[in-house]
């Protein structure tokens, strides 16, 4: 099967380097692409947050990871699963985060707490629904915490 995708639009931020730390204060907004007119987003400042979508384009072929590693390199942490991780040399390069909207502006969207560098591609948006959040505890192991304690 082969899958291909066309990105809906692009980040512009501030963050020009990828970095491990500190996206909480960052504010994006998502272009949309031009073959997309502003009633694409018409409601989504309705919704609170949203899930972007998006595509890691500055990985490189050699560093995708297909097995285990220490997340963040970091040998005090177990090895785990590159699909027990959030981490950004994942085999299909997609990265997944839930932003808060900030406004809508024709067909720009600004949302904060996108950690995806300028020029990142967008591949989709949907809104944040509460029926489609866990309805139980969510758990995790301690390194996950401890990876996520300056991570906004």
């Amino acid at each position: 099967m082969n899958i291909s995708l066309v990105p809906i639009g692009t980040v512009g931020n501030s963050r020009q380097t990828v970095e491990d730390d500190g996206w909480g204060g960052v504010v994006s907004v998502i272009e949309l692409d031009s073959s997309f007119t502003e009633e694409a987003l018409l409601g989504i400042e309705q919704f609170s947050h949203a899930e972007v979508l998006f595509y890691f384009h500055l990985v490189e072929d050699a560093r995708i990871e297909t097995g285990a590693r220490h997340p963040r390199n970091n040998r005090e942490w177990a090895k785990v699963g590159i699909f027990a991780q959030r981490g950004k040399n994942r085999p299909n390069r997609l990265g997944a985060t839930i932003v808060k909207i900030v406004e809508r502006k024709g067909s720009s969207l600004f949302v904060q707490g996108l950690d995806a560098v300028d020029g990142t591609p967008v591949l989709d948006i949907k809104p944040v629904m509460q029926e489609f959040l866990p309805q139980e505890n969510v758990t995790q192991p301690q390194w996950a915490a401890e990876l996520m304690r300056n991570y906004w």
